[in-house]
């Protein structure tokens, strides 16, 4: 059949991805993903092939596959369709066309590995020293905030809920149902407001709402100046912001301001600051019945211009990267989150690199 064609032009269709623009080629070229290697192969618990058996996947390949998962929003399952369908994610994997694609359990066990060595925190260290050596240190001051991650809602009773709560194990749950069961996850309400509509050339103000919402909440630090992530934790949904500011200050930013919004100006933080050296810029809360001062009310205007910053973090990985913890248990929350933490880390790399020069 004329015209037919085969593998051979595999390169040709590669060389039309690049001239496309891969966004998948320009992080490969940026970040070197065998830096993890050593990191990966301490956490994997390779099996004794002494005795045959399928070799196992490369570490990094595997690690690369993750972070598609995080950048796109993927499930397992989907993870596996997409490096069947696509060869841009075949291509930044390490994948041939011949080569078998990881099953979603492969990529589940991989996972979990992860999530029992506590390989996520030291793979996040390892790349915050890359950014250093890259002279993208964290400069400029602080920002933190915390934003809740959605986690599949749980059918439950009100007895089984108050258990839960309570920390325990509803009676009569069997081992299955008790790995089924998200019990660390936790609802609470989102708070804002509707955007208001100006009615006869007059402003009006949005009317109050609070949404309910179950899952996670995702604690960050950027830098001001590079608006990189330089320290993350997560906990239920309905744990307050301002108790993780503590642990969430960079003791290597090159300035001193910290800033955050009204949910962080308690006297334990203010001290906490003081006593660090740092210079507080949270924003004031608004006395109840009354309103700010003028100094005050600028004040605030000036720190939620800067804070504002942390906001896009949260909006690319919601919106862009599809953030949301299909997984079951803090702990599986907290590598699927620090994940999501670390591909923005790579995506931002890859934005810099491109448009300014490092410190």
């Amino acid at each position: 059949m004329s015209g037919q064609r085969g593998f051979f032009d595999i390169d040709e269709r590669y060389a039309a991805l690049s001239a496309a623009g891969d966004p998948l080629q320009r992080l490969a070229s940026v970040v070197d993903f065998e830096v993890f290697r050593p990191v990966l192969d301490a956490a994997l618990a390779r099996a004794d092939r002494t005795k045959g058996g399928r070799p196992p996947y490369d570490a990094v390949l595997m690690f690369k596959v993750l972070v598609l998962q995080a950048l796109y929003g993927l499930s397992d399952e989907q993870a596996e369709f997409q490096l069947h369908d696509r060869l841009s994610f075949m291509r930044f994997v390490g994948l041939e066309l011949h080569e078998a694609v990881p099953d979603a359990t492969t990529i589940w066990l991989y996972r979990e590995q992860l999530k029992r060595a506590g390989a996520v925190d030291t793979l996040f260290r390892r790349f915050d020293a890359v950014l250093a050596a890259k002279g993208y240190l964290a400069m400029g001051g602080q920002i933190i905030d915390a934003t809740i991650v959605a986690a599949p809602k749980q059918k439950l009773t009100a007895d089984e809920k108050a258990v839960i709560k309570a920390g325990g194990t509803p009676a009569g749950w069997s081992k299955a149902k008790r790995r089924q069961k998200d019990r660390d996850a936790r609802w609470t309400l989102k708070r804002g407001r509707t955007r208001p509509k100006p009615e006869g050339g007059a402003a009006r103000t949005g009317v109050e709402i609070a949404v309910p919402v179950f899952g996670y909440k995702s604690h960050l630090n950027i830098d001001r100046r590079h608006r990189l992530i330089r320290a993350w934790s997560v906990t239920d949904a309905a744990a307050h912001d301002s108790r993780r500011l503590p642990d969430l200050l960079d003791r290597e930013n090159t300035a001193s301001p910290v800033w955050a919004d009204t949910a962080y100006r308690t006297k334990r933080n203010l001290e906490v600051l003081q006593r660090r050296g740092l210079r507080e810029r949270i924003q004031f809360r608004r006395p109840p019945r009354r309103r700010l001062s003028g100094p005050r009310a600028r004040a605030n205007a000036a720190r939620a211009k800067v804070r504002s910053a942390i906001e896009h973090v949260f909006a690319r990985q919601k919106h862009r990267m599809a953030l949301f913890v299909r997984t079951i248990g803090l702990a599986r929350a907290r590598v699927k989150i620090g994940l999501a933490n670390l591909a923005y880390n790579f995506t931002r790399l890859a934005w810099l690199d491109t448009r300014i020069a490092p410190a």
